[in-house]
């Protein structure tokens, strides 16, 4: 007889907003995941970088794992950004804290085309990716399983309460349709700021 335990039967699906209570993360609960990370097992510093790097850029997890050092520029500070899943490409700025702590994955890596490489030496999958996010944020004081897209989320969610206009965010995230990217504006408290002050 089949059953869940043994694995012959999928678990039944929860509704997304039975797991957690939002799809997206806080800056604070960002800054926090890339502290557990850096403390957490002898790769930390590996998986801290690729949690910024999504974060910071909006990544999807394959575009994360798909990062290529030819991508990175040091001298100019930029990051050519492949977006999939049809989406736009951008070139990015690189800030201090990203620029350094690329620096430092590049001279601690095994030589690999890839940023983001396994014990093994092989590219980081997006199944290990979500299970080393996942294992990161258990080990934080987030109270709700947390995803990689989320990071995706939090970065659109932060430019939009930091005031960014809204077309320069859909460029950034590499949005065709902005429709996706008007999402975070419904996500952003700060455009409510002025109603009723008195």
């Amino acid at each position: 007889m089949p059953d869940i335990k043994s694995g012959t039967v999928p678990p039944t699906f929860v509704p997304y907003k039975e797991k957690r209570p939002r799809e997206y993360l806080v800056p604070h609960e960002v800054e926090e995941l890339i502290a557990v990370a850096k403390k957490r097992g002898r790769y930390g510093h590996r998986d801290a970088t690729m949690i910024l790097l999504t974060y910071r850029h909006g990544l999807r997890v394959s575009e994360l794992c798909a990062l290529r050092w030819e991508q990175i520029d040091f001298d100019t500070g930029l990051f050519h950004v492949q977006r999939l899943k049809q989406g736009l490409p951008s070139v990015h700025p690189l800030r201090g804290p990203e620029l350094r702590a690329l620096r430092k994955l590049k001279r601690e890596s095994p030589p690999s085309s890839y940023l983001f490489v396994t014990e093994r030496g092989s590219p980081m999958t997006t199944a290990g990716f979500r299970k080393l996010l996942t294992r990161v944020a258990e080990c934080s004081s987030i109270s709700f399983p947390v995803h990689p897209h989320m990071l995706r989320h939090a970065c659109g969610y932060k430019l939009v309460n930091d005031g960014h206009d809204i077309r320069m965010i859909q460029q950034y995230l590499g949005h065709k349709n902005i429709q996706h990217t008007v999402r975070y504006t419904t996500l952003s408290a700060n455009c409510f700021n002025q109603f009723w002050s008195d």
